[in-house]
């Protein structure tokens, strides 16, 4: 029995009084004075609700009625601050509470609550970051293998902070390890390791670096003859090109004149929509150059007629800058010392003080999709060509028809509400698994679809080819980031370069340099728009044998 616990302390038996001494000096040890706890320093004494109508009423002094609201202001906190979520509107962005004030007394935070609660301030903080967007430009970097591309894309992400200098020094051992001394800095963006190796771009890399007026997308394209496609996956997303050319005796002459990438890269970035383009004359360090003045008109003057046939104006649409992708020099900080008959300005401050481009963010929405692939989820990645898309927003992908919500939005990877015209995205979408979309597929809204079809007359300029086409000739057709086997039905009609008038005669067979209006037929249907209508999605390439056979636009759809 003894072991069982007592129901009450009444059936306890009394211990009696025990020694009057001992207790004495038990007591004497207990500080009776002692204040109550109290968890924070700057905190009143804990007052119960039933007391405040006595405690508001009686004392005159004003210091303990935001005490006892602070009792009651966690509890009303919650439902009260789902309404002003309009604090924010009009001022900035609020900052976070030093470590100060979170070290301060709790009591602090919700007092000030219904000023500037820190809960609210989170959620409106991404309407006004967004409120004050740079505007977004994607920069393709085009040209020759071995031109130097990636080198000064990587070396662009250094000046810019965006690669610190303990990773370049990584990859400078790294490089050395592989006696690859030089190639430390293209390694900013040839992440894969067969890039390394090989010391080839196989992928178009991405990277993005900001100025004080706009926010910079780099697109590394890939310079072998191998891997053109992908570089007209890039080009579809560019802005403006950047033509990079190698001074160095012998590199200029395999790419320019000896069927090198050059002169295909310029027409494929013109073909794409491209209507700048800045030509690096690099390697201008080099031993066989030497910032030779001689060397670079030289460069310059024998790139500007093929500039001009492609469609560039001399001018207005093409300029040059003599550059080092090594050392730097003309990149960020003009070079005096080693250029003193260049006067002009640096690359990126070219580029920044080039005039604002023309974006469509309040017409339908087109966001052609150059890749997608599963994380959590089915991930599109492409560029918004005019809308907006918005989290949340339920919108159809075509041709499939297919509905989707929009479930997060990522502009180079930082979380977004929104998207406008002129970004690349990654968005997060539910409604339709990663198999079931390929790239070329458009997100569109439900209220404005685009138009999708397997029949249409363009406009055609054959470039390049040995013998005469007839009808029935089969190439491939990359129009924004779709890629269909297409065939000629018949040609309707021949176009005079010198007046532009339209044959009333049906050719039976086109040659090299000769403009032509023809029927053709795609393998499938795919989703394309007239060049009148929408010319991001109405300018195409037809392409045979591995190389560019003819450019041209879509002018009517059937």
């Amino acid at each position: 029995m003894e072991d069982q616990p007592i129901d009450s302390w009444d059936q306890q038996e009394d211990p009696g009084s025990g020694n009057e001494q001992d207790m004495s000096s038990e007591l004497s040890l207990l500080n009776v004075n002692a204040k109550p706890f109290i968890p924070n320093v700057n905190a009143p004494e804990f007052v119960p609700s039933f007391a405040k109508p006595e405690l508001t009423d009686s004392s005159g002094d004003n210091t303990m009625a935001p005490e006892v609201t602070e009792i009651e202001e966690p509890a009303t906190v919650d439902s009260s601050s789902m309404e002003p979520v309009e604090i924010f509107e009009d001022d900035e962005t609020p900052t976070p509470p030093s470590e100060e004030e979170d070290k301060e007394a709790v009591d602090i935070v919700p007092v000030d609550a219904p000023k500037s609660s820190p809960v609210i301030g989170k959620k409106k903080a991404p309407q006004a970051v967004e409120a004050k967007r740079k505007e977004p430009v994607n920069v393709i970097f085009i040209g020759h293998v071995d031109a130097g591309k990636s080198t000064i894309g990587g070396h662009i992400m250094f000046l810019t902070g965006q690669v610190d200098k303990r990773t370049l020094e990584k990859y400078e051992r790294e490089a050395k390890e592989k006696n690859r001394e030089s190639w430390y800095l293209s390694w900013a963006l040839d992440t894969n390791q067969e890039e390394r190796d090989k010391g080839k771009t196989v992928e178009v890399g991405r990277a993005a670096f900001e100025t004080d007026r706009k926010h910079f997308t780099i697109l590394d394209a890939p310079g072998h003859k191998s891997f053109v496609p992908n570089m007209i996956s890039g080009a579809a997303q560019a802005d403006l090109a950047v033509l990079v050319i190698s001074a160095r005796k012998g590199e200029f002459e395999t790419g320019f004149e000896r069927g090198g990438q050059t002169m295909e890269h310029t027409m494929l970035a013109r073909t794409a929509g491209v209507k700048h383009l800045v030509v690096l004359i690099n390697k201008m360090d080099d031993q066989t150059v030497n910032w030779s003045q001689d060397r670079y008109n030289m460069c310059k003057n024998k790139l500007l007629p093929f500039m001009k046939k492609v469609g560039f104006h001399p001018k207005k649409d093409v300029f040059f800058i003599p550059v080092s992708g090594i050392t730097g020099a003309n990149l960020k900080l003009s070079a005096p010392e080693d250029c003193p008959w260049y006067t002009g300005p640096p690359f990126i401050q070219y580029i920044d003080e080039l005039p604002s481009l023309r974006r469509d963010s309040g017409g339908p929405l087109r966001m052609p999709v150059m890749d997608k692939y599963k994380d959590m989820g089915t991930i599109l990645l492409g560029k918004v060509e005019s809308g907006t898309v918005e989290k949340g927003a339920n919108l159809i992908i075509m041709p499939n028809k297919n509905a989707i919500e929009v479930l997060q939005i990522q502009v180079d990877d930082c979380e977004s509400e929104r998207a406008l015209a002129g970004e690349n995205v990654k968005l997060k979408v539910r409604g339709i698994e990663e198999e079931d979309v390929l790239p070329g597929f458009v997100l569109c809204e439900p209220t404005n679809l685009c138009h999708t079809c397997k029949v249409f007359d363009a406009q055609i300029v054959i470039l390049e080819h040995k013998s005469i086409i007839c009808p029935g000739y089969s190439a491939v057709l990359h129009i924004h980031n779709a890629v269909e086997e297409v065939q000629i039905q018949c040609f309707i009609g021949l176009i005079d370069k010198k007046t532009g008038e339209r044959s009333k005669t049906r050719p039976r067979f086109i040659k090299q340099d000769q403009i032509a209006i023809a029927r053709l037929e795609l393998a499938d249907v795919i989703c394309v728009e007239t060049f009148k209508e929408f010319p991001q999605m109405g300018r195409f390439t037809l392409r045979d044998e591995g190389k560019t056979i003819a450019i041209g636009k879509v002018l009517k759809l059937l």
